[in-house]
Parts: structure tokens; sequence; C-alpha cells
């Protein structure tokens, strides 16, 4: 119950902050920062509970920094570039304010930190932009990515019988595997069929009214459906392997969840392992399939 009244809190907000105007997409930057920044946090306390001691406040910084940047310019070149400045910046302070023993692992925690609570959330905010993405996109990648995780925990709970990955996570079945990615396909078509749906002539007055009021809100996928279907998949593929992921980096630390800020899903970076995964390979996805 916990796990579905905090679902029912967060997703309205977080819709609310994908179909905003333009003006005000400023919020969802700092939105998905202030996420990055939390999952940025627990993942270095995971990190301390495997004999690092990287710093912490310096390697948040780090991250709200890649998100700044992005705010101000979203040229490819300028953010790698910025990427590549704060990456050095973190080696620095671990090379000249820490314990020289301690160089290693606190360098290689932070700078990891950097690339997987920050980058990977970049590309949320990519997916918003043409001509790779747009709003519609984003609920694509969320709502996947969600169905998916919810298929598997319920199918899972009821029916798994056959352990998918039992040394990283034992609660996770081959049965909740397949059903998350029947459940992302479904989400999938759905969505493709709303949007159709939509921009009938018979619902050209919610259409019109839409445009008006929030233009953002209009679901649009120009592509073929098997184009979605195999996209979904694809994303629910990639999400199940960054929920592994950081079942493996919690079962390193020795540990349950990765915090408890969010009553029923544990940490923050508990709730988007998924997405550090999905959001990256839906961008590299687009952006190959814009080119060729």
């Amino acid at each position: 119950m916990k796990r579905i009244l905090t679902a029912l809190v967060l997703i309205p907000l977080v819709l609310v902050l994908i179909f905003l105007p333009a003006q005000w997409q400023w919020l969802l930057s700092l939105a998905v920062a202030g996420v990055a920044a939390l999952a940025g946090w627990e993942y270095l306390n995971l990190t301390m509970r495997c004999g690092a001691n990287p710093p912490r406040i310096a390697t948040v910084g780090a991250i709200l920094a890649l998100f700044a940047a992005h705010l101000v310019e979203t040229d490819s070149d300028y953010f790698l570039a910025v990427f590549g400045i704060v990456g050095i910046a973190l080696l620095a302070f671990c090379t000249f304010f820490k314990p020289v023993e301690e160089a290693i692992a606190n360098a290689s925690a932070s700078i990891f930190c950097l690339l997987y609570t920050g980058l990977t959330l970049i590309a949320v905010l990519a997916l918003r932009e043409p001509p790779y993405g747009s709003s519609s996109v984003i609920v694509f990648l969320l709502c996947v990515v969600w169905a998916g995780d919810t298929c598997a925990y319920y199918v899972g709970r009821a029916w798994g019988r056959h352990k998918l990955a039992p040394k990283l996570s034992p609660g996770k079945s081959w049965e909740g595997a397949i059903a998350s990615v029947a459940g992302s396909m479904l989400v999938a078509a759905a969505l493709v069929g709303l949007a159709t749906l939509l921009q009938k002539p018979s619902n050209a007055v919610v259409f019109s009214w839409l445009q008006r009021v929030c233009p953002s809100a209009i679901l649009t996928f120009p592509e073929e459906l098997w184009y979605w279907l195999v996209l979904a998949a694809v994303v629910n593929v990639a999400g199940q392997i960054g929920d592994l992921a950081e079942s493996a980096l919690k079962r390193s630390a020795g540990v349950k969840d990765s915090g408890n800020l969010l009553p029923g899903h544990g940490g923050v970076l508990d709730r988007i392992d998924a997405l550090l995964i999905a959001a990256p390979v839906l961008w590299y996805a687009q952006v190959l399939h814009q080119k060729f």
C-alpha cells in the first residue's frame, strides 16, 4: 500500500512537470537535477560502506554543475567539455585533499557517480528536445519503465518460479522479466493508440482545446507502431539491466535499500535504477534512428 500511495503522489507531479510549457521547462530540469543529486548522495553512501571515502559534497556539486551546463547550452561538444572539466576537477580534489592511499577508491567512486547518476539522467532532459525527442517521448520512456517494473513485481510475486539472477536479486524471476517486457509493449501500444485516437476528427474539440491550453500535452508518435513496440522491448530490457546493476551495487555494499526516503520504494536510487540505463539507451536509439 505504501508503494501504491507513493506512486499516486509522484506520478501526477512528474507528468505535470513534463507537460509544462517551454518557458517553464527549467522546473523539469531543476526537478531532475534534484533527483540526480539525491541518487548520487545515496550511491556515494554505498561506496563508503565498501571502504571508499569520496568527497560527497564536491561530487554532488559536480552533478549539479552538469545540469546547470545543460540548462545553459545543449550543444553536445560544449556539454562534453563541461563533463570532462568537472571529472578532472573531482580527480584533482581526490588527489590533493584526500589521503593518497584512498586516491583510487575515492576518485573511482566520485567520477563514476558523475556518470551513473548525472550523465544518465541528462538523457531524460535531452529526450524532450527535437529532433530526437519530445514530451511524448519522455512520457513513453516513463510509462514503459513503470509498466515493466509493476508487471515484473506483481507477476513475479504471484507466479515467479524460475530465478532470473539469484546472486544479484533473489526475488526476480524469469516469469516476472517476461511479464515486464509484455507490460511495456502493451503500454507502448496503448500510448500510440491514444495519440492516434486523439487526432481523429471526432475528437477535434478535445484536440483543439489541448492545442490552446497545453500543446506539449498532445501525444505524438510519428513512427509506425512496430517501431515503438520494438523500442519498448529494448528500453524494458535496458531497464531490467539497470535494476539488476543497482541490486549488485547494493549487495556489494551489504544493504537491502539505497535509502528510505520514499515509503514502500526505499531510496531515490532504488526508484530510478531502471531509468538510469533505460533513458540513455532510448536516447541512443532515437539518435541512431534519426541518423540512419
